[in-house]
């Protein structure tokens, strides 16, 4: 593993000059413009404070970069993370937050040197977009309050919004105005502009400027900045027990799987943009040791980020050094605009985090499947999306991949099985002699034969026409298990007591395996395999001229 990692930074940095160090730190001041209002908001949204946010950007951007699997990765504090952190604070406090971070971080590490990269492949699609819609729904909630000025109660986003009903709806005009502003401005900024100054960066410029000028005392602000990467609130490990301990397993888990998704789904969507390969094992690694780090300074859980990593590679990025500038620019704010970032109003954040939340939908995606009119995908989508926000994202995904696999199954144990006799008049129109095969077929068996899929296959073999000589086109079949090779079994040992031939062709690898393992072959024999049926019906052609 380490081998590898560092062949491919010598590949990463072959030919390095001064001319891709000059497009790297350019590129690391334009993902700074990016980064520095989302680290701010989503500091503050996951209930830490927008200090917190910012050394999770800076230290991040280093330390995941340096040790990561891809050249191209910026990873931070992000809107997915902040919206499962909030519940965490609210029950456990910041020193639950710093806790879970550490032990997911080893979990993360864990998963990287046994090599799970590969287990984000087994997360159907639709799955992934639905908790990413819920994702968008529980960030877009939890900022009612920022960016409207109002006040709620409740641990959870659907304890607030019922609050409103006990509390009343009073909205704060100049926090809503504020708010509406950023949005407004998010909107309408060009495209091709954002490249290189962002909507969000801009709006929350305009938004500080305005509470400056306008006289705007009843809104709440960032507060203060501290001009150090070493927070006063960190994690704490005498403050532990295990009462806590317990509490936190799950949050431990879902920090862990949602770092996991996010950062693999972002490597491997980076990775087709600049045509690079992904280590995702590596990644994973990166990911472990930098959330081990983090609470050590007080910064909350960080993933890669797609949006900062998107402008990145737009921006002509060139290695990894990308994130590090990006992180340096952060850190020269922090000291140089401290100041000025304290007096940010709330709302103004608030702002950011709803149009960030109504783009992190894959609406592409989601137009696809609805007018396409994917059925299972519909459902896996609503099913795992509504998950996400009423319980956690563990549950969602758990939930999600299951329900994917009992559709899944469902539809595989629909095996088919279609019937062809052998029509031995071509066969004499080829080889001049008189009709010699007058009792033989071929069952094509299409679908993969397991546990579920059985009955149906035994149902089907029993309406077989009264063939002499059976040849089983195993080709559309990839793939069997124990129960399935188990009824394969039975079915040769019965056709072979009746006083019929049985031959078999186009075996994948994997099925000829368990034919091996199951006594089929040696039931059958060797000769009694072919590669295609024209060549079992050719083979008892030679056996009916010789008899």
């Amino acid at each position: 593993m380490f081998t590898s990692f560092f062949a491919g930074l010598k590949r990463e940095f072959s030919g390095y000059n001064a001319a891709k160090l000059a497009k790297d730190i350019l590129a690391g001041l334009t993902v700074c413009a990016v980064a520095l209002p989302l680290a701010l908001a989503f500091g503050v949204s996951s209930g830490a404070s927008a200090a917190a946010g910012l050394v999770t950007a800076i230290i991040a951007g280093i330390v995941i970069a340096l040790l990561g699997g891809a050249s191209y990765q910026i990873s931070g504090p992000t809107g997915a993370m902040s919206a499962v952190l909030v519940g965490i604070v609210a029950t456990h406090g910041l020193q639950g937050v710093f806790f879970a971070c550490f032990a997911a971080g080893i979990l993360l590490l864990i998963a990287g040197v046994l090599r799970l990269g590969r287990l984000i492949g087994f997360i159907p699609m639709p799955v992934i977009m639905g908790f990413t819609s819920g994702i968008a729904i529980i960030i877009a909630l939890g900022q009612i309050d920022n960016f409207f000025g109002t006040t709620s109660e409740g641990l959870t986003n659907i304890e607030k919004l019922l609050s409103y009903g006990r509390l009343g709806f009073h909205i704060n005009w100049q926090a809503a105005l504020i708010g509406l502003l950023v949005v407004a401005v998010m909107v309408v900024w060009p495209k091709k502009w954002g490249a290189r100054v962002p909507g969000s960066l801009v709006g929350i410029v305009l938004a500080a400027v305005v509470a400056s000028v306008f006289p705007m005392d009843s809104l709440a602000t960032v507060g203060d900045i501290p001009r150090t990467l070493l927070l006063s609130d960190r994690l704490n490990l005498s403050s532990l027990d295990f009462a806590m301990v317990k509490a936190l397993l799950s949050p431990i888990v879902t920090i862990a799987a949602l770092g996991m998704i996010e950062s693999l789904l972002c490597g491997a969507s980076a990775a087709r943009m600049k045509g690079e390969e992904f280590n995702a094992d590596q990644e994973l690694i990166a990911q472990g040791v930098g959330n081990i780090l983090l609470p050590l300074f007080g910064g909350v859980p960080a993933t890669a980020a797609i949006a900062r990593t998107s402008v990145a590679v737009k921006s002509g990025q060139q290695t990894r050094l990308t994130s590090v500038f990006h992180s340096v620019f952060l850190l020269a704010s922090m000291f140089l605009l401290g100041g000025v970032m304290a007096r940010l109003p709330l709302s103004a954040l608030a702002g950011v985090l709803m149009v960030t939340a109504w783009r992190m939908n894959d609406w592409e995606g989601i137009r696809y499947i609805f007018r396409r009119r994917f059925k299972s995908g519909i459902s896996q989508f609503l099913l795992t999306m509504i998950a996400t926000v009423v319980f956690d994202l563990t549950v969602a995904i758990l939930l999600g991949v299951i329900y994917s696999a009992i559709l899944y199954m469902a539809k595989s144990s629909q095996i088919r099985v279609s019937f062809s006799a052998i029509d031995a008049n071509k066969l004499r129109a080829i080889d001049g002699k008189p009709p010699i095969l007058e009792s033989a077929g071929v069952a094509y068996v299409t679908g993969a034969l397991f546990f579920g899929a059985v009955d149906n296959f035994n149902h089907r073999m029993a309406e077989m026409p009264a063939y002499d000589h059976v040849i089983l086109s195993l080709r559309g079949m990839p793939s069997v298990d124990v129960s399935g090779a188990q009824a394969m079994l039975e079915l040769c040992k019965d056709l072979l007591a009746q006083g019929k031939t049985v031959a078999c062709c186009g075996m994948s690898e994997s099925v000829r395996h368990y034919f091996d393992r199951a006594g089929i072959t040696e039931l059958l024999g060797e000769s009694a395999y072919f590669w295609s049926a024209d060549q079992a019906i050719l083979d008892l052609l030679d056996v009916e001229i010789a008899e």
